[in-house]
């Protein structure tokens, strides 16, 4: 037989479209030839391919070799195809039988030696097959077929209930089981407890205003803005942010692992713990959002069911922020590209520090700032209105005082604090199936309307701000969020001057 056809995967975003790898071999000049929209990755497979077969003691067929990868639209990248390239050459060739071929799907880089190596994007891969197989029938009989891919892949892959995973070693292991010599032992080892491990909120010193509106933001969801002087503790309280958030469920945990895997940077002892990204300033825009070529996730989608840090907020490009205005609002971020579109999830909470003024002194005590007034409306004017009006709690965060640093567990615990987040999410989930920063404007007039004395409140601050509609709704949704922190049914107006307070720094 000199016509192989085997099974493997693409990623096109978060989706895992099926791949034909057809081999044929023919007569003519020794040529090897690649086609179905390889990149440069994929092409490079036929020198890693020709050494693979060579060091595991095969003939490398020395006739016109062509390899399809279908379908032929669809662009293929990376090295998780030298594997089912590697097999398809020894089927075609009759130096392997294989039988029960199409029963298995292939995926893995191979090392010059033979060996397997690991391959990003496991998950996205287990999930399509798992999720194409339908559910299991009444025998509980696993309709998917079975996934070969490199030991080092098999724990990430083992994430996803109901696949059959084959992990092997070497392509010497992955063509005995072909061939019926050698059985591939499925791996069955389910991944270890992890214990999510978050810097404690009691570490930080004194700042009772920041610590409340960072339990109001974890409390609902929302966006945070922090400005204070250097060295105020800016930092130390969005990386405490991940520790007041509830536990993460098996799908928020499966979803972040999965754009992780994509990215290349999934560790296990990372699972079901909520992710923290804190990019620098000089990050571009396709680093932030996503992009490349080929796109692949940001920062943003890094963070997925996770927290956004972005320190000295003003020193972002203009452009990078204004990316920012799209995901804050929908949760996902579509990357575009002449010949390739990606989708990838982006619900993350955004948390943004910046000092006062271009030195950082502005309003210190010991008035160290000289800044001109014009300095300092440059500086503030780097941040848009439309983006800043996206931001539902703004809150300054003064230089602390030596009386708090010298004072000792005086402060709560992240433990304490996520107790009552906790209580407050589980509130809201089973009012709305929601948290409150995802609320719409038709959900918002059903369960987040406040009393009269509230509504007027409102209203006042409606007309003295200047605030837009979009700041009126999100004021609303603080305000429920506060409202359920403090176990109220209703919002009363006592909630709703919190809630104006936290949006008064918007609007100056």
């Amino acid at each position: 037989m000199s016509l192989a056809i085997l099974r493997s995967r693409a990623l096109a975003g978060l989706a895992a479209p099926e791949v034909t790898v057809e081999v044929h071999l023919a007569a003519g000049l020794p040529s090897f030839t690649l086609v179905g929209l390889p990149d440069t990755e994929v092409k490079e497979a036929r020198d890693r391919v020709r050494a693979a077969i060579q060091n595991c003691g095969f003939e490398f067929p020395q006739r016109r070799i062509t390899v399809n990868l279908a379908p032929a639209d669809l662009p293929k990248e990376s090295g998780r195809f030298d594997l089912p390239i590697a097999l398809g050459i020894l089927i075609a060739a009759g130096q392997i039988k294989a039988p029960e071929l199409d029963a298995h799907e292939f995926a893995g880089e191979l090392a010059l030696s033979g060996d397997v190596r690991a391959v990003r994007g496991t998950l996205a891969m287990c999930a399509a097959i798992r999720r194409e197989a339908g559910p299991q029938n009444g025998t509980g009989h696993n309709t998917a077929r079975a996934f070969v891919l490199p030991l080092a892949s098999a724990p990430e892959a083992a994430l996803i209930e109901g696949m059959n995973i084959l992990p092997a070693k070497n392509l010497l292991q992955v063509c005995a089981h072909l061939a019926g010599r050698e059985t591939l032992a499925p791996f069955a080892v389910p991944p270890a407890p992890t214990f999510a491990h978050y810097p404690d909120l009691a570490e930080v010193k004194g700042q009772a205003q920041a610590k409340r509106a960072l339990e109001v933001a974890a409390a609902g969801g929302h966006s945070l803005l922090m400005s204070g002087p250097p060295g105020a503790g800016k930092s130390m309280l969005a990386q405490r942010l991940p520790g007041l958030l509830p536990p993460m469920t098996a799908t928020e945990a499966l979803e972040s692992a999965a754009v992780h895997s994509l990215a290349g940077t999934f560790r296990l002892e990372h699972w079901n713990q909520r992710p923290y990204r804190a990019p620098h300033h000089s990050a571009s825009s396709a680093a932030l959002v996503g992009g490349g070529g080929t796109p692949r996730p940001g920062e943003i989608s890094l963070a997925h069911n996770g927290t956004l840090f972005l320190d000295e907020l003003p020193e972002f490009q203009r452009g990078v922020l204004e990316a920012l205005r799209e995901p804050l609002e929908t949760g996902h971020i579509h990357i575009a590209r002449a010949a390739r579109r990606a989708e990838f999830p982006a619900r993350f909470q955004l948390v943004a520090a910046m000092n006062p003024c271009p030195c950082g002194w502005l309003g210190h005590p010991a008035g160290k700032c000289r800044c001109t007034p014009d300095q300092v409306a440059r500086y503030r004017g780097k941040l848009s209105g439309p983006l800043l009006d996206r931001i539902d709690l703004m809150v300054d965060v003064p230089a602390v005082a030596e009386a708090d640093l010298s004072a000792r567990g005086d402060g709560e615990s992240s433990a304490t604090v996520r107790a009552r987040v906790t209580t407050a999410r589980a509130v809201q989930i089973e009012r709305q199936g929601k948290p409150n920063a995802l609320l719409s404007p038709d959900e918002i007039d059903r369960h987040a309307l406040p009393d009269e004395a509230g509504a007027q409140l409102l209203k006042q601050a409606m007309a003295r701000l200047s605030l837009t509609a979009r700041a009126y709704h999100r004021i609303l949704k603080v305000a429920r969020s506060i409202a359920d922190l403090a176990g109220a049914a209703q919002i009363s107006s006592a909630h709703v001057a919190e809630a104006i307070h936290y949006r008064r720094g918007l609007a100056d």
